[in-house]
């Protein structure tokens, strides 16, 4: 029999992550929107709390918690800020491709550096001109003997200016396309890098966002993740990974726009009642629910997916595409409620209608969600 009931354990994971954000994020939020900065001392706490490190195996210092239960924690940190809790799935989106195909030795460098005190990392797929179309890239590594030669630039890259460490995707064979993409773990420390200016946003404005500039960049053997050619794949299985938790984002976002529309309905009076007394205010608020739940149970059941080691693309496209057009769709309308109030920076649904847009676009685009959904249909 199916069943939608937490574990114990996934309660507390959930309950503690909820606390953190209500305590240590929300208050905050709007602050560091205003002010473009991450802030590392909060990060720092969740750190402290393992919820950093969720899913980074305990052989190497982390709770070895699934994609599921990162969801959990995605969605409750998301709810106090999107921007905040990008950052931070971004830093673990970072260790995936260790996961799914490094070497042990490097994995056991890496995961238990990752485990033993706050670090960022990036994640370095997208460029100026490919986007989208990630085989376009343009970025190479040309081996030479026991090292590679890593010449490129990559765009958006989430925590560009922070982290310690880069997941670099890179052609190492041109004529290939898509089979002659490699993968790479490139230390921050590597002569040869360039962090851009960090990019102005529209919303997320607490993410560390900026182009990343490698020049004969040498880069170990060692240091490749998988096999010459694999790094399309595991692109791939990294995105199942993290796919759902871009859904639990949204689901953050779209939650706490609800919540704030929900409450204003009921406080703000026009022609002598609450506005939530008007059935144009109550389809509104229905449609939004709706949309949540339906797409909450979506990315549950992508995380649970890809947690048992089963082909999760699909489910991974589906859920990230439903989860931020219902993002998209509640904080327009907890602004369209919030009417003029909803408009102006003193209210906080102006920030989420902000933040909730580019959940459409990373990750590659819902467009390219549906293509991919649609080729699985088809296939």
């Amino acid at each position: 029999m199916i069943g939608f009931d937490l574990t114990e354990e996934q309660e507390a994971i959930r309950e503690l992550a909820r606390k953190f954000a209500a305590n240590e994020i929300t208050p905050h939020a709007a602050e560091w929107d205003e002010r473009e900065v991450f802030p590392l001392d909060v990060a720092q706490k969740l750190f402290d709390t393992g919820l950093f490190t969720a899913t980074v195996p305990e052989e190497f210092g982390g709770l070895g918690l699934g994609i599921f239960e990162s969801c959990l924690i995605a969605e409750e940190l998301a709810y106090g800020c999107a921007g905040f809790a990008t950052s931070v799935g971004v830093a673990a989106l970072a260790t995936y491709p260790l996961l799914i195909a490094g070497a042990p030795a490097l994995r056991e460098e890496v995961l238990t550096a990752f485990a033993q005190k706050l670090m960022f990392g990036g994640f370095c797929v997208s460029e100026p001109g490919a986007g989208s179309d990630a085989a376009a890239m343009t970025t190479v590594a040309e081996r030479r003997g026991d090292i590679y030669i890593l010449n490129g630039q990559k765009a958006w890259i989430t925590n560009a200016g922070l982290a310690e460490f880069f997941s670099v995707f890179a052609y190492t064979d041109r004529k290939a396309k898509h089979r002659g993409v490699s993968a790479f773990y490139v230390p921050r420390s590597a002569p040869g890098i360039t962090v851009g200016k960090r990019e102005r946003k529209m919303g997320q404005r607490a993410s560390d966002t900026a182009t990343v500039t490698f020049e004969n960049v040498e880069v170990p053997v060692a240091h490749r993740i998988g096999d010459e050619g694999q790094g399309f794949s595991i692109l791939m299985k990294a995105f199942d990974k993290s796919r759902p938790g871009v859904g639990a984002w949204s689901l953050g976002v779209a939650r706490c726009a609800l919540d704030h529309a929900r409450r204003y309905a009921l406080e703000r009076q026009q022609f002598g009642q609450p506005i939530g007394n008007f059935q144009a205010i109550q389809f509104k608020l229905a449609d939004v629910a709706m949309a949540i739940e339906a797409a909450r149970l979506l990315t549950w059941r992508a995380a649970w997916t890809t947690d048992h080691g089963r082909r999760a693309t699909a489910d991974a496209s589906m859920c990230k595409t439903l989860a931020s057009e219902a993002a998209v769709k509640a904080t327009h309308t907890a602004v369209q409620i919030f009417g003029g109030y909803g408009y102006s920076q003193e209210y906080p649904v102006e920030k989420l209608y902000r933040d909730a847009k580019v959940l459409e676009i990373y990750e590659g685009t819902n467009e390219i969600q549906r293509l991919i959904i649609a080729k699985g249909l088809l296939s």
